[in-house]
């Protein structure tokens, strides 16, 4: 055994043990905020982690540059998922007030509510 396999076996395993968290994080927090940290911040980084096992692994492929793309798309589109959702839940009240420390949202959502934007 190397020692490239066994720093592929880490990332892999680091990468699915923080996807585990994730999944258990989704189903145990309490609202849609704390679901939504836990559905992307987590689950970004051990998927990146599990493509650059895969990565390490595959080196000399041609599958390669589809493991990078995948990275990259996952890092574009989970941040703006993730704004999405906070928004919805915030529209529709879906969200435990007594957990916010500051609503900068409070004045964004005075306009809305008249039609504005």
């Amino acid at each position: 055994m190397s020692i490239l396999d066994i720093v592929t076996a880490v990332l892999i395993l680091a990468g699915s043990t923080l996807a585990l968290t994730a999944a258990i994080g989704v189903v145990r927090f309490p609202d849609t905020l704390s679901r939504m940290h836990s559905a992307t911040k987590p689950q970004v980084l051990g998927l990146l982690l599990v493509l650059a096992g895969a990565a390490i692994r595959l080196r000399g492929h041609a599958d390669i540059g589809m493991v990078i793309l995948t990275g990259l798309f996952t890092l574009i589109t989970a941040p703006v998922i993730a704004n999405r959702v906070g928004q919805l839940a915030y529209r529709e009240q879906n969200i435990r007030d007594d957990l916010l420390t500051r609503d900068e949202m409070a004045d964004f959502g005075d306009a809305d509510s008249d039609g504005e934007k």
